[in-house]
């Protein structure tokens, strides 16, 4: 056997003059026969006994009630020894004398991400609007004539509007403005109108693939749900197939619906993961958005420059930092 780097290891824990009694002390006297060492094994031995005592058997069976540590009842007495008592208060962040026993450091490749508390039950709602808002339901359900009436309310808004900006809704540059506009809203917002089963349209198929799928640079156009004003830019889907693909426009479709409506860039980014993640049930779902935002563009801060990336991940994207490399790598964001 090859010796030890750090030294040959000790046969006890116990200095050498105390593992047996007829041992002799540097000054050739027994340390049973002086004071010193027969405190020194006293001492030694109620601490023994001490922690002993101190042990219970632990019943499996039963619900564990979490213990205070030492530091946390006795946080004055770190680093310090208490002979005799079953509190011992040792600082953990103290460095180990041997370094054999220290803990080894984890290795990065195998760190993950935890699960996010918010996509563990993705609210998708085949049957109905997918995430709807108050109102969206009248708005999908409403008739022709209703239809009309709901334009001509939108109408009234936007004169209302003009007339407070101190403009003349009548004069000719304006006069059609208000029904225009009206129209574009809710082109804007036919995202309200759609749900997820209708534009999947049973384009899902099976097939023994295993590997990455990625839709890159999908432009989107959305408005910001706080100041009413366009954000635009690309998102990015990928998922891995658990024997069932897509039909690849239904990724642009998705992303689509959903950015059609009142938005902001995080939860826009957020619902087309778990759209995915629903309609596939793959291994798992990567989306990463780019946008520009108008409303810190052309107001507020007026950075010109400034682009936002948001990303969802699900599944084996979120929990492999190796797949979830693979993906990010293909779209040259590593």
């Amino acid at each position: 056997m090859d010796a030890s780097p750090f030294g040959a290891y000790p046969k006890s824990a116990l200095p050498s003059h105390l593992c047996d009694g007829n041992s002799q002390m540097p000054n050739g006297g027994s340390p049973l026969q002086t004071s010193v060492g027969v405190k020194e094994l006293e001492r030694l031995t109620a601490s023994i006994h001490a922690l002993n005592n101190g042990r219970r058997p632990v019943d499996l069976s039963l619900p564990q009630e979490p213990q205070m540590t030492n530091q946390e009842s006795h946080p004055s007495q770190l680093g310090h020894h208490r002979t005799g008592s079953v509190t011992n208060s040792t600082n953990l962040n103290v460095a180990p004398r041997d370094p054999r026993d220290k803990t080894p450091e984890p290795q990065m490749s195998s760190i993950s991400r935890p699960a996010s508390p918010y996509t563990l039950n993705p609210p998708i709602d085949f049957d109905g609007l997918s995430w709807p808002c108050l109102g969206t339901r009248e708005r999908l359900d409403a008739t022709p004539q209703q239809g009309l009436e709901r334009l001509e309310k939108l109408e009234g808004a936007v004169k209302t509007i003009l007339t407070c900006l101190g403009e003349d809704p009548e004069r000719e540059g304006l006069r059609g403005t208000p029904e225009r506009y009206a129209k574009a809203m809710l082109y804007f917002t036919k995202g309200y109108e759609e749900n997820v089963r209708d534009l999947v349209n049973n384009a899902v198929f099976s097939e023994n693939h295993d590997e990455m799928v990625l839709v890159k640079d999908i432009d989107v156009f959305s408005l910001c749900e706080h100041h009413l004003v366009p954000f635009t830019g690309k998102i990015h889907i990928g998922y891995i197939p658990n024997r069932r693909v897509l039909g690849l426009s239904k990724l642009a479709r998705i992303a689509e619906m959903f950015s059609r409506r009142l938005q902001i860039q995080e939860r826009l980014t957020k619902q087309v993961a778990l759209a995915v993640s629903e309609v596939l049930k793959p291994h798992g779902v990567a989306v990463v958005m780019e946008s520009s935002h108008l409303c810190m563009v052309m107001r507020g801060v007026q950075k010109t420059g400034a682009t936002t990336t948001t990303s969802c991940m699900l599944g084996c994207f979120r929990s492999s930092a190796k797949t979830r490399k693979e993906f990010l790598s293909l779209l040259n964001r590593n």
